[in-house]
């Protein structure tokens, strides 16, 4: 039998433990083709509002990223202000990208706006308003939750995100690290007294 008191079984006990919770901690961050299949560029329709409508559908979180796809010699995007935004000024953006694979990192949490830095394109409705986080987009799917048919990528070139499945190994971790967890405070209990 082991000896509980032994300081290697001690230190092997703290690692498993530190293990478990590593593995029970999921971080969960996706890249965002803007438009998606569309890429970056002037809606077909004039009145179309690609850009409001995938919006709506997208749940953007702190360590996003949005990637915005164009034909670097046609186009650019910038973010901007939001009566920049509705009234397409394109003079003193925050952010000018222009080198046709342009990806931006979410920092923050708040409103964006962007839109083409080309002239008349943001009146053609070729420009984006984001919320990000608290207060954003509750009507927006989670990543993991859009049917298989939805356009949305965790990364540019990735499968579409599947539902999470429905078998019972995430009980069974669960029970194994509360197992676990018992036996080293057990452990724990029995080595003090």
């Amino acid at each position: 039998m082991t000896n509980l008191r032994n300081p290697r079984f001690n230190l092997f006990l703290v690692s498993l433990l530190v293990t478990l919770v590593q593995i029970q901690t999921k971080v969960r961050c996706y890249q965002y083709k803007v438009g998606d299949l569309d890429s970056w560029g002037i809606p077909i329709s004039p009145s179309s509002q690609l850009y409001d409508k995938w919006s709506k559908y997208h749940y953007l979180s702190i360590g996003d990223s949005l990637l915005f796809l164009y034909p670097p010699s046609q186009d650019s995007v910038i973010q901007v202000t939001e009566e920049s935004y509705k009234s397409c000024n394109l003079k003193d953006p925050i952010l000018y990208m222009n080198n046709g694979n342009s990806l931006l990192n979410i920092t923050s949490e708040g409103d964006f706006y962007f839109t083409s830095g080309e002239a008349g394109h943001c009146q053609k409705n070729q420009k984006l308003h984001i919320t990000v986080g608290v207060g954003g987009n509750t009507n927006a799917l989670a990543p993991t939750s859009l049917p298989l048919n939805a356009p949305s990528y965790p990364t540019v070139f990735g499968n579409i995100p599947m539902a999470p499945s429905t078998s019972s190994s995430p009980h069974l971790t669960s029970k194994f690290s509360l197992i676990i967890i018992g036996f080293f405070l057990c452990y724990v209990h029995c080595s003090l007294a």
